[in-house]
Protein backbone atom coordinates (compact mmCIF):
# COMPACT_ATOMS: atom_id res chain seq x y z
CA UNK A 1 0.00 0.00 0.00
CA UNK A 2 2.58 2.72 1.27
CA UNK A 3 5.63 4.07 -0.67
CA UNK A 4 8.17 3.90 2.50
CA UNK A 5 11.43 5.83 2.76
CA UNK A 6 12.25 7.34 -0.71
CA UNK A 7 15.36 7.67 0.31
CA UNK A 8 19.08 8.29 -2.27
CA UNK A 9 19.97 9.53 -5.02
CA UNK A 10 23.18 8.26 -6.41
CA UNK A 11 26.12 10.91 -6.62
CA UNK A 12 28.76 12.11 -4.86
CA UNK A 13 28.14 14.17 -1.40
CA UNK A 14 25.77 13.04 1.44
CA UNK A 15 22.78 15.04 1.93
CA UNK A 16 20.24 15.48 4.60
CA UNK A 17 16.73 16.28 4.11
CA UNK A 18 14.78 17.08 6.80
CA UNK A 19 12.02 19.06 5.85
CA UNK A 20 8.89 16.55 5.26
CA UNK A 21 8.44 15.40 1.48
CA UNK A 22 4.91 15.96 -0.02
CA UNK A 23 2.45 12.79 1.05
CA UNK A 24 0.46 11.79 -1.80
CA UNK A 25 -3.39 12.52 -1.29
CA UNK A 26 -5.51 12.96 -3.28
CA UNK A 27 -7.67 12.95 -6.33
CA UNK A 28 -10.37 14.89 -7.81
CA UNK A 29 -13.87 12.66 -8.14
CA UNK A 30 -14.81 11.75 -11.49
CA UNK A 31 -17.39 9.97 -13.16
CA UNK A 32 -16.24 6.67 -14.68
CA UNK A 33 -16.99 6.59 -18.62
CA UNK A 34 -16.02 3.55 -19.30
CA UNK A 35 -18.75 0.59 -19.43
CA UNK A 36 -18.31 -2.70 -17.63
CA UNK A 37 -19.32 -5.93 -17.37
CA UNK A 38 -21.18 -6.54 -13.81
CA UNK A 39 -20.80 -9.09 -11.76
CA UNK A 40 -23.63 -11.28 -10.43
CA UNK A 41 -26.15 -9.48 -8.74
CA UNK A 42 -25.34 -6.02 -9.40
CA UNK A 43 -27.49 -4.03 -11.68
CA UNK A 44 -26.82 -1.50 -14.81
CA UNK A 45 -25.67 2.16 -13.78
CA UNK A 46 -27.69 4.97 -13.73
CA UNK A 47 -27.42 7.02 -17.14
CA UNK A 48 -26.91 10.07 -14.94
CA UNK A 49 -22.83 9.47 -14.44
CA UNK A 50 -20.57 12.94 -14.55
CA UNK A 51 -19.53 13.29 -18.57
CA UNK A 52 -15.73 14.89 -18.34
CA UNK A 53 -15.09 17.68 -20.24
CA UNK A 54 -13.68 18.50 -23.79
CA UNK A 55 -9.77 19.05 -22.96
CA UNK A 56 -8.62 22.59 -23.71
CA UNK A 57 -5.55 23.35 -25.73
CA UNK A 58 -2.64 21.09 -24.23
CA UNK A 59 -0.54 24.04 -23.28
CA UNK A 60 -3.03 25.81 -21.02
CA UNK A 61 -5.13 22.99 -19.95
CA UNK A 62 -6.20 23.26 -15.98
CA UNK A 63 -6.95 20.62 -13.77
CA UNK A 64 -10.35 19.26 -13.53
CA UNK A 65 -9.40 19.10 -9.72
CA UNK A 66 -11.38 21.88 -8.27
CA UNK A 67 -10.14 24.12 -5.22
CA UNK A 68 -12.86 23.78 -3.30
CA UNK A 69 -11.95 19.82 -3.63
CA UNK A 70 -8.53 21.01 -2.51
CA UNK A 71 -9.34 22.86 -0.01
CA UNK A 72 -11.10 19.49 1.60
CA UNK A 73 -7.97 17.78 1.34
CA UNK A 74 -6.33 20.57 2.88
CA UNK A 75 -8.70 20.30 5.69
CA UNK A 76 -8.18 16.13 6.06
CA UNK A 77 -4.59 16.70 6.06
CA UNK A 78 -4.70 19.70 8.93
CA UNK A 79 -7.11 17.38 11.24
CA UNK A 80 -5.55 13.86 10.19
CA UNK A 81 -8.64 12.57 8.68
CA UNK A 82 -8.53 9.19 6.58
CA UNK A 83 -11.42 10.48 4.68
CA UNK A 84 -12.60 13.49 2.43
CA UNK A 85 -14.75 15.62 4.34
CA UNK A 86 -18.44 15.80 3.45
CA UNK A 87 -18.22 12.93 0.82
CA UNK A 88 -19.72 9.34 0.81
CA UNK A 89 -20.43 6.45 -1.58
CA UNK A 90 -23.71 5.05 -1.73
CA UNK A 91 -24.98 1.74 -3.53
CA UNK A 92 -28.56 1.99 -3.30
CA UNK A 93 -30.46 -1.71 -3.46
CA UNK A 94 -31.48 -3.19 -6.87
CA UNK A 95 -34.81 -1.93 -8.95
CA UNK A 96 -34.80 0.71 -6.01
CA UNK A 97 -36.84 3.94 -8.25
CA UNK A 98 -35.29 7.27 -8.21
CA UNK A 99 -37.84 8.86 -5.94
CA UNK A 100 -37.12 6.26 -3.35
CA UNK A 101 -33.36 7.03 -3.81
CA UNK A 102 -34.28 10.61 -3.37
CA UNK A 103 -35.89 10.12 -0.44
CA UNK A 104 -33.07 8.26 0.65
CA UNK A 105 -30.62 11.53 0.23
CA UNK A 106 -33.25 13.96 2.00
CA UNK A 107 -32.15 12.24 5.54
CA UNK A 108 -28.71 14.50 4.96
CA UNK A 109 -28.91 17.70 6.52
CA UNK A 110 -27.93 19.35 3.05
CA UNK A 111 -30.79 17.43 1.10
CA UNK A 112 -28.37 16.69 -1.80
CA UNK A 113 -30.21 16.23 -5.00
CA UNK A 114 -30.25 13.24 -7.02
CA UNK A 115 -29.51 14.88 -10.33
CA UNK A 116 -26.50 16.26 -8.73
CA UNK A 117 -24.78 12.88 -7.70
CA UNK A 118 -21.61 12.36 -9.13
CA UNK A 119 -21.76 8.11 -10.70
CA UNK A 120 -19.09 6.13 -10.18
CA UNK A 121 -20.23 3.21 -11.95
CA UNK A 122 -23.30 2.17 -10.09
CA UNK A 123 -22.00 3.38 -6.98
CA UNK A 124 -23.03 6.91 -6.21
CA UNK A 125 -20.90 9.51 -4.51
CA UNK A 126 -23.07 12.16 -3.16
CA UNK A 127 -21.49 15.52 -1.11
CA UNK A 128 -23.14 17.07 1.61
CA UNK A 129 -21.35 20.07 2.83
CA UNK A 130 -23.21 20.71 6.26
CA UNK A 131 -21.88 17.40 8.23
CA UNK A 132 -18.18 17.30 7.34
CA UNK A 133 -18.04 13.67 9.32
CA UNK A 134 -18.73 11.16 6.22
CA UNK A 135 -18.83 8.81 8.68
CA UNK A 136 -21.80 10.05 10.34
CA UNK A 137 -23.20 11.03 6.59
CA UNK A 138 -22.63 7.11 5.81
CA UNK A 139 -24.61 6.06 9.24
CA UNK A 140 -27.48 7.91 8.07
CA UNK A 141 -27.86 6.49 5.16
CA UNK A 142 -27.17 3.13 5.54
CA UNK A 143 -30.39 3.16 7.81
CA UNK A 144 -32.14 3.66 4.80
CA UNK A 145 -34.01 0.52 3.49
CA UNK A 146 -33.38 1.85 0.19
CA UNK A 147 -29.62 1.82 0.77
CA UNK A 148 -27.00 -1.54 0.04
CA UNK A 149 -24.20 0.28 1.54
CA UNK A 150 -22.51 3.63 2.78
CA UNK A 151 -18.74 4.47 3.60
CA UNK A 152 -16.81 7.72 3.55
CA UNK A 153 -14.52 8.60 0.29
CA UNK A 154 -11.50 7.08 2.28
CA UNK A 155 -8.07 8.38 1.79
CA UNK A 156 -5.36 6.08 0.64
CA UNK A 157 -1.85 7.23 0.97
CA UNK A 158 2.00 6.57 -1.06
CA UNK A 159 3.54 7.82 2.16
CA UNK A 160 7.27 8.50 1.85
CA UNK A 161 9.56 7.84 5.21
CA UNK A 162 11.38 10.68 6.03
CA UNK A 163 15.06 9.60 5.86
CA UNK A 164 18.12 10.67 5.24
CA UNK A 165 19.00 11.32 1.65
CA UNK A 166 22.18 10.21 0.50
CA UNK A 167 24.35 10.04 -2.39
CA UNK A 168 25.82 6.80 -2.53
CA UNK A 169 29.26 6.50 -3.65
CA UNK A 170 30.52 6.00 -6.89
CA UNK A 171 31.32 2.03 -7.49
CA UNK A 172 33.64 0.22 -9.03
CA UNK A 173 33.66 -1.16 -12.14
CA UNK A 174 31.43 -4.25 -12.31
CA UNK A 175 33.29 -7.21 -13.05
CA UNK A 176 32.82 -9.65 -16.56
CA UNK A 177 29.20 -11.14 -15.67
CA UNK A 178 26.92 -13.64 -17.16
CA UNK A 179 24.99 -13.19 -20.07
CA UNK A 180 21.76 -13.34 -18.56
CA UNK A 181 22.92 -10.45 -16.46
CA UNK A 182 21.77 -6.73 -18.36
CA UNK A 183 24.30 -4.65 -19.30
CA UNK A 184 22.85 -1.81 -17.72
CA UNK A 185 25.36 0.08 -16.32
CA UNK A 186 24.32 0.47 -12.33
CA UNK A 187 22.80 -2.88 -12.57
CA UNK A 188 25.08 -4.89 -10.56
CA UNK A 189 26.21 -2.42 -7.96
CA UNK A 190 22.16 -1.23 -7.06
CA UNK A 191 20.17 -4.21 -7.95
CA UNK A 192 20.84 -6.24 -5.26
CA UNK A 193 17.01 -7.13 -5.12
CA UNK A 194 17.11 -8.44 -8.19
CA UNK A 195 19.87 -11.13 -7.39
CA UNK A 196 17.99 -12.20 -4.59
CA UNK A 197 15.40 -13.27 -6.62
CA UNK A 198 17.88 -14.45 -9.52
CA UNK A 199 16.25 -11.99 -12.08
CA UNK A 200 19.13 -13.24 -14.22
CA UNK A 201 18.47 -17.04 -13.82
CA UNK A 202 14.92 -16.00 -14.70
CA UNK A 203 15.84 -14.04 -17.21
CA UNK A 204 17.52 -17.30 -19.28
CA UNK A 205 13.65 -18.46 -19.00
CA UNK A 206 11.33 -15.75 -19.63
CA UNK A 207 13.60 -12.87 -21.31
CA UNK A 208 11.12 -9.91 -20.08
CA UNK A 209 8.01 -11.13 -21.33
CA UNK A 210 5.94 -10.24 -24.45
CA UNK A 211 4.60 -6.76 -25.42
CA UNK A 212 1.32 -8.13 -25.67
CA UNK A 213 0.74 -8.53 -21.75
CA UNK A 214 -0.23 -5.07 -20.42
CA UNK A 215 0.49 -4.24 -16.91
CA UNK A 216 -1.32 -1.18 -14.96
CA UNK A 217 0.08 1.03 -12.68
CA UNK A 218 -2.49 2.56 -10.12
CA UNK A 219 -0.36 5.43 -8.58
CA UNK A 220 0.81 9.28 -8.89
CA UNK A 221 0.88 8.36 -12.88
CA UNK A 222 3.93 7.70 -15.19
CA UNK A 223 4.88 10.62 -17.33
CA UNK A 224 3.63 9.78 -20.55
CA UNK A 225 4.32 13.18 -22.54
CA UNK A 226 6.74 15.61 -23.22
CA UNK A 227 5.47 18.65 -22.86
CA UNK A 228 5.44 21.71 -20.89
CA UNK A 229 2.68 23.37 -19.27
CA UNK A 230 1.96 26.53 -17.57
CA UNK A 231 0.28 26.85 -14.48
CA UNK A 232 -0.70 29.26 -11.96
CA UNK A 233 0.70 29.01 -8.73
CA UNK A 234 1.15 31.21 -5.29
CA UNK A 235 4.97 31.56 -4.89
CA UNK A 236 5.19 33.02 -1.66
CA UNK A 237 4.42 36.65 -2.18
CA UNK A 238 2.22 36.31 -5.78
CA UNK A 239 0.49 34.50 -8.01
CA UNK A 240 2.49 33.24 -11.32
CA UNK A 241 2.23 31.80 -13.93
CA UNK A 242 4.78 29.46 -13.83
CA UNK A 243 6.24 27.16 -16.75
CA UNK A 244 6.40 23.58 -15.83
CA UNK A 245 8.34 20.95 -17.80
CA UNK A 246 7.12 17.32 -18.55
CA UNK A 247 9.60 14.86 -19.71
CA UNK A 248 8.88 10.88 -20.25
CA UNK A 249 11.58 8.79 -18.90
CA UNK A 250 14.04 7.84 -21.33
CA UNK A 251 13.89 4.57 -19.50
CA UNK A 252 10.76 3.66 -20.00
CA UNK A 253 9.44 5.60 -23.21
CA UNK A 254 6.33 6.24 -24.58
CA UNK A 255 6.15 3.69 -26.88
CA UNK A 256 6.01 0.96 -24.02
CA UNK A 257 2.93 3.27 -22.23
CA UNK A 258 -0.33 2.44 -23.40
CA UNK A 259 -3.99 3.46 -22.10
CA UNK A 260 -2.80 5.89 -19.77
CA UNK A 261 -5.72 7.57 -18.02
CA UNK A 262 -5.88 10.20 -15.36
CA UNK A 263 -8.56 9.85 -12.90
CA UNK A 264 -6.88 12.70 -10.50
CA UNK A 265 -5.85 15.78 -11.96
CA UNK A 266 -6.35 16.75 -15.43
CA UNK A 267 -8.58 15.27 -17.93
CA UNK A 268 -9.25 11.57 -18.52
CA UNK A 269 -8.31 11.58 -21.71
CA UNK A 270 -5.18 14.59 -21.20
CA UNK A 271 -1.66 13.55 -20.62
CA UNK A 272 -0.74 11.80 -17.23
CA UNK A 273 1.73 13.74 -15.86
CA UNK A 274 3.77 12.31 -12.32
CA UNK A 275 4.18 15.32 -9.68
CA UNK A 276 6.03 13.13 -7.39
CA UNK A 277 8.28 9.95 -9.33
CA UNK A 278 6.69 7.27 -7.14
CA UNK A 279 4.50 5.51 -10.10
CA UNK A 280 7.50 6.10 -11.67
CA UNK A 281 9.62 4.32 -9.58
CA UNK A 282 7.23 1.59 -9.14
CA UNK A 283 6.99 1.18 -13.10
CA UNK A 284 10.61 0.99 -13.27
CA UNK A 285 10.83 -2.65 -10.98
CA UNK A 286 8.34 -3.71 -13.09
CA UNK A 287 9.58 -3.22 -16.68
CA UNK A 288 11.97 -0.29 -16.99
CA UNK A 289 13.98 -0.65 -20.11
CA UNK A 290 16.88 -3.29 -19.73
CA UNK A 291 20.06 -4.05 -21.90
CA UNK A 292 20.36 -0.51 -22.94
CA UNK A 293 23.14 0.23 -21.28
CA UNK A 294 21.80 2.65 -19.01
CA UNK A 295 20.76 2.63 -15.28
CA UNK A 296 19.03 0.28 -14.55
CA UNK A 297 17.17 -2.74 -15.13
CA UNK A 298 13.10 -3.88 -14.82
CA UNK A 299 11.46 -7.29 -14.33
CA UNK A 300 9.52 -7.38 -17.38
CA UNK A 301 11.47 -5.15 -19.65
CA UNK A 302 9.44 -5.80 -22.80
CA UNK A 303 5.69 -5.68 -21.69
CA UNK A 304 3.63 -2.51 -22.04
CA UNK A 305 2.48 -0.13 -19.19
CA UNK A 306 -1.01 1.62 -18.23
CA UNK A 307 -0.57 4.32 -16.30
CA UNK A 308 -3.43 5.24 -14.25
CA UNK A 309 -3.12 8.51 -11.96
CA UNK A 310 -5.50 8.16 -8.95
CA UNK A 311 -3.15 10.27 -6.72
CA UNK A 312 -2.52 13.44 -5.54
CA UNK A 313 0.09 15.49 -3.99
CA UNK A 314 1.40 18.59 -2.58
CA UNK A 315 2.29 19.99 -6.43
CA UNK A 316 -1.80 19.08 -7.59
CA UNK A 317 -3.43 20.88 -4.74
CA UNK A 318 -1.29 24.13 -5.24
CA UNK A 319 -1.78 24.34 -8.78
CA UNK A 320 -6.03 23.80 -7.67
CA UNK A 321 -5.97 26.19 -4.97
CA UNK A 322 -4.82 28.55 -7.46
CA UNK A 323 -7.48 28.91 -9.45
CA UNK A 324 -9.06 30.26 -6.69
CA UNK A 325 -6.57 32.55 -5.85
CA UNK A 326 -6.39 30.80 -2.61
CA UNK A 327 -2.93 31.93 -0.83
CA UNK A 328 -0.63 30.66 1.66
CA UNK A 329 1.02 26.86 0.79
CA UNK A 330 -0.74 23.40 2.08
CA UNK A 331 0.91 21.03 4.30
CA UNK A 332 3.81 19.29 2.90
CA UNK A 333 1.67 16.22 3.18
CA UNK A 334 -1.48 17.07 1.72
CA UNK A 335 -3.04 14.68 -1.11
CA UNK A 336 -3.82 11.16 -1.40
CA UNK A 337 -5.66 9.14 -3.38
CA UNK A 338 -9.38 9.13 -2.85
CA UNK A 339 -11.37 5.17 -3.09
CA UNK A 340 -13.61 6.25 -5.82
CA UNK A 341 -10.90 6.56 -7.85
CA UNK A 342 -9.01 3.58 -6.99
CA UNK A 343 -12.39 2.10 -7.79
CA UNK A 344 -12.52 3.35 -11.51
CA UNK A 345 -9.23 2.88 -12.30
CA UNK A 346 -9.41 -0.61 -11.57
CA UNK A 347 -12.50 -1.32 -13.45
CA UNK A 348 -11.13 0.97 -16.49
CA UNK A 349 -7.61 -1.29 -16.61
CA UNK A 350 -9.60 -4.50 -16.31
CA UNK A 351 -11.91 -3.11 -19.14
CA UNK A 352 -8.92 -2.22 -21.26
CA UNK A 353 -7.75 -5.69 -21.24
CA UNK A 354 -4.52 -5.37 -18.75
CA UNK A 355 -3.26 -8.70 -17.54
CA UNK A 356 -1.91 -7.46 -14.12
CA UNK A 357 -1.93 -4.80 -12.30
CA UNK A 358 0.09 -3.16 -9.58
CA UNK A 359 -1.63 -1.77 -6.48
CA UNK A 360 1.54 -0.03 -3.99
CA UNK A 361 -1.15 2.43 -1.77
CA UNK A 362 -3.51 1.52 0.56
CA UNK A 363 -5.91 3.48 3.65
CA UNK A 364 -7.25 2.14 6.86
CA UNK A 365 -10.63 2.48 6.00
CA UNK A 366 -12.18 -1.22 4.52
CA UNK A 367 -14.72 -0.85 1.55
CA UNK A 368 -17.00 -2.76 0.14
CA UNK A 369 -16.09 -0.90 -3.27
CA UNK A 370 -12.68 -1.71 -3.64
CA UNK A 371 -13.55 -5.26 -2.42
CA UNK A 372 -16.05 -5.33 -5.57
CA UNK A 373 -13.50 -3.65 -7.96
CA UNK A 374 -10.82 -6.48 -6.99
CA UNK A 375 -13.54 -9.11 -7.16
CA UNK A 376 -14.47 -7.50 -10.73
CA UNK A 377 -10.67 -6.93 -11.95
CA UNK A 378 -9.87 -10.91 -10.80
CA UNK A 379 -12.99 -12.44 -12.87
CA UNK A 380 -11.91 -10.31 -16.14
CA UNK A 381 -8.16 -12.40 -16.06
CA UNK A 382 -6.57 -9.14 -14.09
CA UNK A 383 -4.17 -10.03 -11.48
CA UNK A 384 -3.39 -7.63 -9.22
CA UNK A 385 -0.37 -7.41 -6.68
CA UNK A 386 -1.01 -4.79 -3.41
CA UNK A 387 1.71 -3.78 -1.31
CA UNK A 388 0.95 -4.83 2.71
CA UNK A 389 1.45 -1.01 4.19
CA UNK A 390 4.55 0.17 5.99
CA UNK A 391 3.08 0.59 9.67
CA UNK A 392 4.22 -2.36 11.60
CA UNK A 393 5.93 0.14 14.00
CA UNK A 394 2.64 2.29 14.06
CA UNK A 395 0.61 0.04 15.26
CA UNK A 396 0.65 -2.77 12.65
CA UNK A 397 -2.73 -1.54 11.33
CA UNK A 398 -4.40 -3.12 8.53
CA UNK A 399 -3.97 -1.35 5.01
CA UNK A 400 -6.91 -1.66 2.75
CA UNK A 401 -7.10 -2.88 -0.42
CA UNK A 402 -4.29 -5.30 0.67
CA UNK A 403 -6.63 -6.80 3.61
CA UNK A 404 -8.64 -8.56 0.33
CA UNK A 405 -6.04 -10.52 -0.79
CA UNK A 406 -6.67 -13.38 0.93
CA UNK A 407 -10.28 -13.64 0.00
CA UNK A 408 -9.98 -13.10 -3.44
CA UNK A 409 -7.72 -15.39 -5.62
CA UNK A 410 -5.88 -13.29 -8.08
CA UNK A 411 -5.18 -10.48 -5.76
CA UNK A 412 -2.01 -10.91 -3.52
CA UNK A 413 -0.75 -8.58 -0.24
CA UNK A 414 2.94 -8.20 -0.48
CA UNK A 415 5.37 -7.74 2.39
CA UNK A 416 9.08 -6.38 2.00
CA UNK A 417 12.11 -7.76 2.67
CA UNK A 418 15.82 -6.41 2.91
CA UNK A 419 18.87 -7.88 1.32
CA UNK A 420 19.96 -10.59 3.96
CA UNK A 421 15.88 -12.22 3.13
CA UNK A 422 14.73 -10.53 7.05
CA UNK A 423 11.44 -8.84 7.05
CA UNK A 424 12.32 -5.44 6.61
CA UNK A 425 11.52 -3.37 10.05
CA UNK A 426 8.36 -1.06 8.45
CA UNK A 427 6.41 -3.82 6.65
CA UNK A 428 3.25 -4.64 8.46
CA UNK A 429 2.32 -7.77 8.73
CA UNK A 430 -0.77 -9.62 9.68
CA UNK A 431 -3.10 -13.37 8.54
CA UNK A 432 -3.80 -11.51 5.23
CA UNK A 433 0.13 -11.41 4.32
CA UNK A 434 0.27 -13.66 1.20
CA UNK A 435 3.82 -13.84 0.09
CA UNK A 436 7.06 -11.42 0.25
CA UNK A 437 9.46 -9.34 -2.19
CA UNK A 438 12.43 -7.30 -1.91
CA UNK A 439 11.16 -3.95 -0.77
CA UNK A 440 14.67 -2.85 1.14
CA UNK A 441 15.96 -1.75 4.23
CA UNK A 442 17.65 1.51 4.84
CA UNK A 443 19.03 0.26 8.40
CA UNK A 444 21.30 -1.82 6.52
CA UNK A 445 24.55 -0.11 5.90
CA UNK A 446 28.28 -0.99 4.46
CA UNK A 447 27.28 -0.62 0.60
CA UNK A 448 26.89 1.42 -2.27
CA UNK A 449 23.05 1.10 -2.42
CA UNK A 450 22.47 1.95 1.22
CA UNK A 451 19.57 -1.46 1.48
CA UNK A 452 17.37 0.77 -0.67
CA UNK A 453 15.66 -0.36 -4.19
CA UNK A 454 16.85 1.22 -6.91
CA UNK A 455 15.08 2.41 -10.44
CA UNK A 456 15.25 5.32 -12.38
CA UNK A 457 12.52 7.68 -11.26
CA UNK A 458 11.95 11.66 -10.84
CA UNK A 459 15.13 13.60 -8.99
CA UNK A 460 12.89 14.53 -5.98
CA UNK A 461 15.19 17.49 -5.16
CA UNK A 462 13.57 19.03 -8.29
CA UNK A 463 10.14 18.48 -6.79
CA UNK A 464 10.39 19.24 -2.60
CA UNK A 465 8.08 22.12 -1.90
CA UNK A 466 11.23 24.31 -1.00
CA UNK A 467 11.82 24.65 -4.59
CA UNK A 468 9.17 26.79 -5.02
CA UNK A 469 8.97 26.38 -9.18
CA UNK A 470 9.00 22.51 -9.65
CA UNK A 471 10.28 20.81 -12.70
CA UNK A 472 9.23 17.00 -14.02
CA UNK A 473 11.44 16.56 -16.48
CA UNK A 474 14.73 15.31 -14.95
CA UNK A 475 15.27 11.28 -14.14
CA UNK A 476 18.05 9.57 -12.12
CA UNK A 477 17.87 6.26 -10.00
CA UNK A 478 16.86 6.97 -7.04
CA UNK A 479 16.57 4.61 -3.91
CA UNK A 480 13.03 4.27 -2.07
CA UNK A 481 11.82 1.65 0.29
CA UNK A 482 8.20 0.04 1.24
CA UNK A 483 5.97 -2.33 0.99
CA UNK A 484 5.36 -0.50 -2.01
CA UNK A 485 8.87 -1.29 -3.49
CA UNK A 486 8.18 -5.11 -2.85
CA UNK A 487 4.53 -5.10 -4.45
CA UNK A 488 6.07 -4.43 -7.83
CA UNK A 489 8.70 -7.86 -7.74
CA UNK A 490 5.29 -9.55 -7.88
CA UNK A 491 3.64 -8.03 -10.59
CA UNK A 492 6.61 -8.09 -12.96
CA UNK A 493 6.85 -12.21 -12.09
CA UNK A 494 3.20 -11.99 -12.57
CA UNK A 495 3.68 -10.45 -16.01
CA UNK A 496 6.31 -12.98 -17.25
CA UNK A 497 4.22 -15.87 -15.97
CA UNK A 498 1.39 -14.21 -18.36
CA UNK A 499 4.14 -13.92 -21.05
CA UNK A 500 5.24 -17.45 -20.51
CA UNK A 501 1.50 -18.93 -20.95
CA UNK A 502 -0.91 -15.88 -22.21
CA UNK A 503 -4.20 -17.95 -21.42
CA UNK A 504 -2.89 -18.07 -17.37
CA UNK A 505 -5.52 -16.92 -14.78
CA UNK A 506 -5.12 -15.15 -12.34
CA UNK A 507 -5.95 -17.62 -9.68
CA UNK A 508 -3.31 -19.43 -11.37
CA UNK A 509 -0.75 -17.51 -11.38
CA UNK A 510 -1.41 -16.84 -7.56
CA UNK A 511 -0.79 -20.63 -6.93
CA UNK A 512 2.58 -20.64 -8.79
CA UNK A 513 4.20 -18.07 -7.15
CA UNK A 514 2.76 -19.33 -3.88
CA UNK A 515 4.23 -22.80 -3.93
CA UNK A 516 7.36 -21.69 -5.73
CA UNK A 517 8.22 -19.10 -3.20
CA UNK A 518 11.39 -19.85 -0.48
CA UNK A 519 10.26 -20.33 2.76
CA UNK A 520 11.00 -17.83 5.65
CA UNK A 521 9.87 -17.80 9.08
CA UNK A 522 7.97 -20.16 10.86
CA UNK A 523 7.44 -23.45 8.11
CA UNK A 524 4.54 -23.09 6.52
CA UNK A 525 2.82 -19.80 5.72
CA UNK A 526 3.37 -16.82 8.82
CA UNK A 527 1.97 -13.39 9.13
CA UNK A 528 5.45 -12.18 8.58
CA UNK A 529 6.51 -13.92 4.63
CA UNK A 530 3.23 -15.44 3.70
CA UNK A 531 4.73 -18.42 1.54
CA UNK A 532 7.57 -16.95 1.64
CA UNK A 533 10.10 -14.47 -0.62
CA UNK A 534 9.28 -15.01 -4.53
CA UNK A 535 11.08 -17.19 -6.78
CA UNK A 536 10.89 -16.13 -10.12
CA UNK A 537 13.23 -19.01 -12.03
CA UNK A 538 11.41 -21.51 -10.20
CA UNK A 539 8.14 -20.19 -11.12
CA UNK A 540 8.56 -19.90 -14.60
CA UNK A 541 10.59 -22.72 -14.71
CA UNK A 542 7.64 -25.14 -14.51
CA UNK A 543 5.73 -23.29 -17.47
CA UNK A 544 7.69 -24.11 -20.33
CA UNK A 545 10.97 -25.16 -21.90
CA UNK A 546 13.91 -23.68 -20.36
CA UNK A 547 15.90 -21.98 -23.51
Amino acid sequence: MLAAARGLRAGAAVLMFGAALAVLVGVPVRGAEQSRARPAGQTTPPRDRAVPRTPSDPVEQQPTLTAERAEAFVDAARRGLDYLPGEVLVRFKPFVSSAARQRALDVLGGRPRLGDVEWHGPVALVRDRTEPNAHVLAHRLRERPEVAYAEPNHIARVEPRLHERLRAVDPSPAPALAAAVPNDEDFAAYQWNFSLIDMPGAWEIQPGGRPEIVVAVLDTGVTAASVTRTFRIWTGAAFEDVPMPFAVSDDLPAARLVGARDLAFLEPSGPVLDLDGHGTHVAGTIGESTNNLRRLAGMAYNVRVMPIKVCLGYWEILIARAQASITGFPPADVGGCLYSDMADGIYYAADQGARVMNISIGGPGASTLLRDALTYAASRGMFVAISMGNDFQNGNTVSFPARYGQDIQGVMAVGAVGKTSDKAYYSSTGPHCEIAAPGGDGTIGGSPDFGFVWQTTLDFLDQVPSVIRPRFDRYDKIGYQGTSMAAPHVAGLAALLASQSPGMSPASIERIVRATARDLGAPGRDDFFGYGLIQPRTALFGRGIRR
